[in-house]
């Protein structure tokens, strides 16, 4: 699994997502630094790439975006917005209570909850705010950002080539992201929270090894324990291809062409369509289209003051013109005539029941 180091700098250098169409960076805990520095809640991590604690050398252990923990004794008035990180995520939470979602799912963390989440997976601590809780974390880049890429571990990582072999294929076709952790887990996120709080930096390097590698043989045992349900699909190009067009609606206002969308996943044009067709049993843009005229038909609603030729433009449409003709063969009406039939149920249903 290891890899040379050229590769391997070439795998950790983007901290961003090109994503849909725009440049989505790796969260970098902005509402968590503004906390810390109102004395609000008490960090210590080791970091890089713009995460808020103590800075590591650029030569030690280059894999680590960040490792340390917080802790929040009363119930905070921020929280982590939706967002992904550039490697594998682990957290614990080692005291207290509070919100976690990924994707569509959404926990109610307690003392003793380990969460792994993977690059792909949009996810948020605190909804909205985070209650109060001690809770320590590590994200490795593996160099992955979608689930079909191979990962690449870090040469510092001593586990046998079969326990790695196994790590990656628990971690990678399972997406389950809340777990119930052991006392050794807990205990080596502890040894980590005391470490990353030592100085100077450079004199923890082999100590941070050999915990996170404690910590990842942990994990291994953790889920095999659990007897953890694979799913060799989660890591195929269909995967992929399937999480792009979930996100799709979200990013109808980018106008987007066959080669763009295929290129978010890592494919050519042709391949890409293929796989569509056989996810939606549409063509890209005939899917593409539906999407935007799911969103048009929104907003002609609730946007009762947007011209016709607005909501054709926030939903990707060139012009008015053109969502009239695509609008009309979908839904069976123009634009204007279903704005008048959703105005008019909307209207039904706000009257006051005493009429006079």
């Amino acid at each position: 699994m290891a890899e040379s180091s050229k590769r391997r700098d070439e795998n950790l250098k983007p901290a961003v997502f090109f994503s849909l169409g725009q440049t989505y960076h790796a969260d970098r805990c902005e509402p968590l630094r503004e906390a810390v520095r109102r004395g609000e809640v008490r960090l210590s991590a080791l970091v890089r790439r713009g995460y808020p604690g103590r800075m590591m050398p650029s030569a030690m252990m280059p894999e680590v975006s960040t490792v340390g923990f917080w802790d929040a004794t009363v119930a905070q008035s921020w929280g982590l917005d939706w967002h992904r990180n550039e490697g594998i995520e682990l957290t614990y939470l080692a005291r207290g209570k509070t919100d976690f979602q990924v994707d569509n799912e959404s926990f109610k963390l307690e003392s003793g909850h380990l969460t792994i989440t993977r690059p792909w997976q949009r996810h948020r601590v605190g909804n909205p705010n985070v209650g109060p809780s001690r809770l320590c974390w590590l994200i490795l880049d593996v160099g992955v950002r979608r689930p079909d890429e191979s990962w690449h571990w870090p040469d510092w990582l001593i586990l046998s080539p079969t326990d790695l072999r196994r790590l990656t294929t628990v971690l990678s076709h399972n997406e389950q992201p809340v777990w119930r952790a052991n006392d050794e887990i807990g205990a080596c996120f502890e040894k980590l929270a005391a470490l990353v709080q030592q100085a100077p930096v450079s004199s923890v390097q082999t100590r941070l090894q050999l915990y996170i590698n404690e910590l990842f043989i942990a994990v291994r045992e953790l889920l095999d324990q659990k007897e953890v349900s694979l799913n060799p699909h989660l890591i195929t190009t269909q995967r992929t291809v399937e999480l792009f067009l979930g996100e799709l609606p979200k990013h109808l206002e980018n106008r987007w062409t066959l080669p763009e969308m295929a290129a978010q996943c890592g494919l050519a044009s042709s391949a890409f369509a293929n796989y569509c067709q056989r996810i939606t049993n549409l063509t890209p843009t005939k899917y593409l289209n539906q999407c935007r005229v799911e969103a048009a038909k929104k907003l002609l609603v609730s946007e009762p003051g947007w011209s016709i030729t607005e909501v054709a433009l926030a939903c990707g449409f060139d012009s008015s013109q053109y969502l009239a003709t695509v609008f009309r063969r979908s839904a069976g009406f123009t634009p204007g005539e279903w704005r008048k039939r959703g105005l008019g149920v909307v209207s039904k249903t706000c009257k006051s029941p005493v009429q006079k």
